[in-house]
């Protein structure tokens, strides 16, 4: 539309985002009134309902949503573009949202960024450790961090780790009482400690392959948790078997307070890749954080 006002097309992403007009308003530093006028406006010049609102949320309409996909993505671009150019000084600086699972932010990232950020005072970093496979363009992320098949193929992906093995382990204390399982279906007599992710919608089942053949075992058992050191400490209080990153638990193996089974149901496969749109450019302090994480085993 000739003449448009892009500042009211960029009030309208910031609403579609947010789904709220007082945090849309406070991010934008003007009045909740002054930005629902702006909307206003907006929908009577297309003569088109935008945001479908009721007393207690704010969501887009059919055409909002069409309108939200087409334009949130290029005011990304023109956010990055500037950050860009406002990062062409001797030091990296600004701020990188990353979106990532909890054990890569753990084994991977949180190692890389000790060795990054004390010679890089002017870069800020923010991790968010989510489960879901969130859309990191939609939701404003620099980048996600992802197994390496997980990665959608528009995107530029940067191998950051090396491949990955899973355990099955349990205390002595657990094995006192209960009998060694020797193969994956004697895992359905066990007490076993279950993870629930939000991408699976129920109880996540655990992957056991050997030999090329794969086996995907619907465990159960009185604990379900959504992270790692809850899974960890229950089987070191001999509360069940667990389903973990083998290096989460070599060291509690080797100090004898976990034993592991079912060792050669546990192949190796692809580890994590960091991953962004292809379009980004990066500035000077993204492109140092890939380098520092970039994988060269």
């Amino acid at each position: 539309m000739a003449g448009e006002n892009y500042n009211e097309l960029s009030a309208f992403v910031m609403v579609a985002r947010e789904r709220s007009f007082t945090r849309a308003a406070a991010k934008l530093g003007i009045s909740q009134s002054a930005l629902s006028q702006t909307i206003r406006g907006l929908e009577e010049r297309l003569g088109l309902r935008l945001l479908a609102r009721t007393t207690r949320s704010v969501s887009p309409t059919e055409a909002g949503h069409r309108l939200f996909g087409t334009l949130a993505p290029r005011f990304e671009e023109i956010a990055q573009e500037l950050a860009a150019l406002s990062q062409l000084r001797d030091k990296p600086s600004g701020t990188i949202r990353i979106n990532t699972g909890e054990h890569p932010a753990i084994s991977i990232l949180q190692p890389a960024l000790r060795k990054l950020l004390p010679d890089n005072p002017d870069i800020r970093v923010e991790i968010i450790v989510d489960y879901g496979l969130t859309d990191i363009v939609a939701q404003g992320y620099d980048a996600g961090v992802r197994l390496g098949d997980q990665v959608a193929k528009d995107m530029i992906a940067v191998r950051i780790g090396p491949d990955l093995r899973m355990a099955v382990v349990g205390s002595p204390d657990y094995f006192a009482r209960h009998p060694i399982p020797h193969a994956p279906q004697d895992l359905t007599g066990h007490n076993c400690i279950g993870i629930r992710l939000p991408t699976y919608g129920g109880i996540f089942p655990w992957d056991l392959d050997k030999d090329g053949h794969e086996v995907n075992v619907r465990v159960e058992g009185q604990l379900v948790f959504n992270n790692i050191g809850l899974r960890l400490s229950s089987a070191l209080d001999g509360l069940g078997l667990a389903y973990l990153p083998e290096d989460q638990v070599l060291p509690h193996i080797a100090d004898g307070r976990l034993v592991r089974v079912l060792e050669d149901w546990c192949e190796p496969f692809s580890g994590y890749h960091l991953y962004y749109p292809s379009r980004r450019h990066a500035s000077p302090a993204f492109a140092l954080l890939v380098e520092t994480l970039r994988y060269r085993g």
